[in-house]
Order: C-alpha cells, then structure tokens, then sequence
C-alpha cells in the first residue's frame, strides 16, 4: 500500500508494523516516529490520503479512548521517550510525549523532586497519554490534574502544522493559552508530542495510616484534620468501601486484628513531611480526636515500609475486581463532597432495583470526590440493563456540580453520556473547535465527539480507495483497547 511505503521512507521499515506483527494489539498498521518531524510527516502523508489517525501512549485507558478499527493507522509514542531537560533550580522536566510518568518520577527524585501527579498505572501510561486525558489521580486534591501540571506543550495538528508553546514558566498571560485545548481532548485535535511538566519538592519522609470508619462523614472530618496537620501535607486519601476493601484484602490475604473488615468505610492516608516520626504521632492525635467523636472507628498506622506497600496495594491492585467479575462494567463519578453520601443511598437501592443482586464496588478519592464504581458482573452488560444503570448513576449529577466523567475521559465508550449530560452550549463549541483544527476528522474519530454529518468526509475510509462510508454511530460497538 502506498500510503505504508511513504510513512516507511519517513519512520524506517522496522518501526511500521503490519499484519501478523500486531497480534498481540489487534491494529492493523502501527507507526512509531522517534521525533516531532516524523509524527508531522506522517501526519500529512495521512491527511494527504484521508486515512485516520490514532495515537496510542501507554494504552492504559479504560473508556476506549485509542482503539483503532480497519483503515486507521496507530501512531505510537513508545519511541518517544526522551526526558530532554531536567532543571532542579527551575523545578521543571522537559519530556517526549512517551516517557512513562514511573520514569519521569524516578528522573525527579533525583533532585529531591516530583512530578506532582500519581496513580497506579504508573510504569505504563505515558506523560503524552496523561496530558491527553487530562489525568487525575491520588494527589489530585492537592496538586491539581493534568491540566494544572503542563506549564507547556508541542502538538502536531491535523494538517502537519507544528503548535510549539514549551513555556517553562508558571506566569505567562500572552493571549490564549491554547495549550489547555490539547489537554484533556483525547488526540481528537491534535497529537501531543512534547510536554514541559512543573515539578515540586518531593518530601523527606511519608507516614501512612488506614482508618476503619462508620460514614462518609467520618471520612470527611479525619480528611480536614489530616490537612490541618502540622507535622507534614496530606498526599493523598484513599476510600474503599466494605465490598471493595474485604474483595481486596481476602485477594492478598491481609489482614489486622485493630481493623475489622465490617466498617462500611475504609480510609487510607498518606502524609509527606520532614519527619516520620512527627506523622505517626499526628496520626495518633487524629485518630484520638476521631474515636472520641465515633467511638466505632478503627485503625492502624504503617510500622515500616512494608506495611505501607501492604496497604496500597489493597488500594492500587483493583485488578482483583476484574479477576473476580472479567470485564466488568466500570464508571469514573465526580461528586462535591458534600453529596457523596446522598449520592451512594441512591444509587446503591436504585442498582439493586435493576436487577437482583447487582451492587458497586466504590473506591476512590475521597478528597477531590472522585468515586470509581465497578458492578459485580462479568461485562458488558446487555443494552437495556447498561442505559438503566447509567440513568440511576449519571442522574442529577450535573445539577448537583459533578461529572460523569472524573478522569478517564470520554473515549469511544462515553460519547453518548456527553451528549446526554453535556450543556448544548458546550456541545456545539466544541463542534466548531473540531472542525476548525480537524476538518477531515482524521485525528483519532470516533472519539470524545461522534463523526457527523457536518464533517467534510467519512470517519471510516478504506485506505484502498476512494470508497465512502457512514460512520460508525453506536460507540457500544467498538471493543476497550
């Protein structure tokens, strides 16, 4: 095919991969530049053609966000994975889209730094594929997402042009700053291909402490202590709810007398701070404080780092859900604080009320109120099952100021919760930003926004011809990657 051999002359024969070479991904062509040029060489020689372009990072997505389908090509950034500049003085990193946030985390703590942002598939996702998805996790509360971390950012757009904003300074108040509409788009506007990250001191010491609590509120008030703590800054706080947390811990076969598995809450924090010692005994004087308030609440404080690897991994390893119900159905919930428990006394009879025995496992951040919620069945569901689950989960939640979607984007599975829950408003800007910036709609369809009629062409060409066909309109359709 003559779109390959171009794309071949460009990246180098043993950097496309086709056919049998793709088993283990099931694409059907993946490209692998090693710079900014060749993702822009690429990209024309694809927008010349009118084929598809999709970008994959550490495809550790859960909402189907770079899965490909025939006639598309994948354009990977493994190969782009160059820490470029590491400034301790400037407390900033200067990435390839494809560096993994485990090896920029290592790089930092180096000087004593960190990137500011964690989450348990650090060793996989990529920098590119967590500005791309706006990333949350655990520090979220803290630091901010993604989004707040990117002090600058190179793009390729859909006409190979080349966006280079690499700001790697925090003020910077010269006209748009365009770099937030690479941010959290998914690749649907544009291929991100370097990424300037700010970085802050990493603390000298962590203390970590898990809290068996009787509700929400109890979480709520120990999190407001923990911030308050003077002996070091709250990290992060994790809740795991009865189901989840007894699922978890009968998994790695943990357990302690002083933390009975029937609490309906379970809380982990972790501190960062000068002293270890200094956290432990905060820890103490929280837990005193809380006991006093809720006689039934339980609690244990990490002796040593491996107690502390133990705790987390009852937190991090939720591949013990799908193990025990393969491919379950999955949300990613933001709710204000203050309408969590509200929340989960609806939703939880309301699930039961669709079928018998069907019930969530939560977890989640507790402290930004970001929940995750997997139902104990094998997955997928049938059609009238899933749009009755998400009306019972997505109902009033804009009304209420939260999201259907906290941190795992919109992908190819949540367009049509975006286009239920989303303000018309927003709706239609972001049609006319894609547009603008995407007129074939070759950057990675099918994602985020449908393929419509208002697009110049097809979202599904067949690279053999000039054949047109509609585009695939039922994102329940397309397998996760």
């Amino acid at each position: 095919m003559a779109v390959v051999d171009d794309i071949r002359d460009v990246v180098g024969a043993s950097n496309v991969r086709t056919g049998d070479d793709l088993a283990d991904c099931g694409a059907g062509i993946v490209v692998a530049p090693l710079s900014t040029e060749e993702v822009a060489a690429v990209v024309r020689i694809c927008r010349r053609n009118e084929v598809p372009v999709v970008p994959q990072g550490g495809r550790t997505g859960l909402v189907g966000g770079s899965i490909s389908r025939p006639g598309e090509i994948v354009l990977s950034t493994a190969r782009m994975n160059r820490i470029e500049r590491l400034d301790p003085l400037e407390r900033v990193a200067l990435v390839g889209a494809g560096v993994t946030l485990e090896t920029l985390q290592e790089a930092a703590l180096e000087h004593r730094l960190e990137p500011g942002i964690d989450l348990a598939a650090r060793g996989s996702a990529t920098i590119g594929g967590m500005v791309s998805t706006n990333a949350g996790g655990v520090m979220a509360f803290r630091n901010g997402v993604m989004r707040h971390r990117v002090l600058g950012l190179e793009a390729v757009l859909a006409d190979g042009s080349l966006y280079c904003d690499l700001t790697r300074v925090v003020k910077n108040s010269a006209g748009y700053d365009l770099k937030h509409l690479f941010i959290g788009a998914e690749g649907t506007l544009g291929i991100v291909t370097r990424v300037v990250v700010k970085l802050d001191p990493s603390p000298r010491a962590t203390a970590t402490a898990l809290f068996g609590l009787p509700s929400v509120e109890a979480a709520l008030r120990i999190i407001r202590l923990a911030l308050e703590s003077d002996a070091g800054h709250l990290r992060a706080a994790e809740a795991m709810w009865t189901s989840y947390f007894s699922l978890a811990a009968a998994a790695h076969e943990w357990s302690e007398p002083s933390v009975p598995l029937d609490q309906p809450l379970f809380l982990l924090l972790s501190l960062g701070g000068a002293r270890e010692e200094a956290m432990r005994e905060d820890f103490e004087r929280i837990y005193l404080e809380t006991v006093q308030q809720y006689p039934d609440a339980t609690g244990i404080i990490a002796a040593s780092r491996r107690q502390e690897d133990d705790l987390w991994r009852l937190r991090e390893d939720t591949g013990v859900l799908y193990r025990a119900h393969p491919d379950a159905p999955s949300f990613d919930v933001s709710v204000p604080l203050s309408e969590i428990s509200a929340y989960l006394e609806r939703i939880i009879p309301g699930l039961a009320a669709i079928e018998s025995g069907l019930a969530p496992y939560v977890f989640g951040h507790l402290a930004d109120g970001n929940l995750h919620i997997v139902l104990n069945r094998r997955g997928p569901l049938a059609p009238p099952i899933a749009k009755a689950v998400e009306d019972v989960l997505y109902q009033q939640l804009r009304q209420i100021g939260g999201s259907f979607s906290a941190e795992h984007g919109v992908g190819s599975k949540r367009i049509h919760s975006l286009l239920a829950t989303a303000d018309p408003t927003k709706l239609a800007a972001m049609e006319r930003v894609k547009r603008a910036l995407d007129d074939q709609s070759i950057m990675n369809p099918e994602k985020v926004l449908p393929c419509d009629a208002w697009f110049v062409r097809s979202c599904s060409p067949l690279p053999s011809g000039n054949e047109r066909r509609l585009p695939l309109k039922n994102a329940s359709d397309l397998n996760d990657e």
